[in-house]
């Protein structure tokens, strides 16, 4: 990944007890480490049990306790999958302004943050949109709570890519980069010029990693895949700018 121009890497969400090992792997690398990828939990902060709530307050705590130590960018999450709680959509916002703000406090405390990650109506029926998160970390109003944008779910859920980041904002610090099939970017027709642009008018200063598979071969196709993106953003220009 060095050698291909990568700064960074994203991690799994496995972190709790081993951050001295990813630690040093990271820094043998010479890489940084972007967020780690956390997931759901499977739905326990958001369940209609609240022991397993308060199970998941915990996991996600160690989890954004490890990532502060590891100077991740943050920890993303996902509320719920498809299935993995009863509740509503109305129902699951609610209980995440009420445990947000205590979790949103360890976040800063431990120098972390959560990412809420929009998906898919395939993959989950509530947070579709990065609007939509938006709206949650306005509400929670904790710099421990942010949020994150994914060119393959985007492309489903989004009128535009330029409007959900900056519908992002202030709340915006990490991006995943997949194409409309979830392959590697330029591996099919999947234009990121409209999304990098909208990068560009809210400052983004944070990482964009790849959540993708690769057709044929890595060694060859990540390369290219980087050209690709490089291209695309120097066309993402901004009216007035060039």
């Amino acid at each position: 990944m060095k050698t291909w121009g990568f700064d960074a890497v994203e991690l799994p969400g496995d972190i709790v007890g081993k951050v001295e090992t990813y630690a040093k792997a990271a820094a043998n690398a010479g890489l940084k480490i972007s967020a780690v990828c956390w997931g759901s939990a499977n739905g326990a902060l958001v369940s209609e049990d609240e022991n397993r709530r308060k199970d998941g307050i915990q996991m996600l705590k160690e989890a954004l306790s490890a990532a502060g130590e590891l100077q991740s960018t943050g920890v993303i999450y996902v509320p719920a999958f498809n299935g993995q709680t009863k509740l509503t959509n109305q129902e699951i916002r609610k209980v995440l302004l009420d445990i947000f703000p205590e979790i949103g406090e360890h976040a800063v405390s431990v120098k972390s943050r959560v990412l809420l990650e929009p998906l898919n109506r395939k993959e989950a029926f509530f947070l579709r949109q990065v609007a939509d998160a938006a709206a949650i970390c306005r509400d929670v109003n904790s710099p421990g709570i942010c949020l994150m944008g994914d060119f393959y779910h985007m492309y489903i859920e989004e009128p535009s890519d330029f409007a959900a980041f900056v519908a992002g904002g202030p709340w915006l610090h990490h991006v995943h980069l997949a194409s409309r099939i979830r392959v590697l970017p330029g591996q099919d027709e999947r234009s990121f010029i409209d999304g990098f642009r909208g990068l560009k008018w809210v400052g983004y200063q944070d990482y964009c990693s790849f959540e993708c598979g690769v057709q044929g071969d890595r060694e060859v196709e990540i390369p290219k895949a980087l050209a690709f993106l490089r291209d695309q953003w120097e066309k993402a220009t901004l009216p007035g700018v060039g």
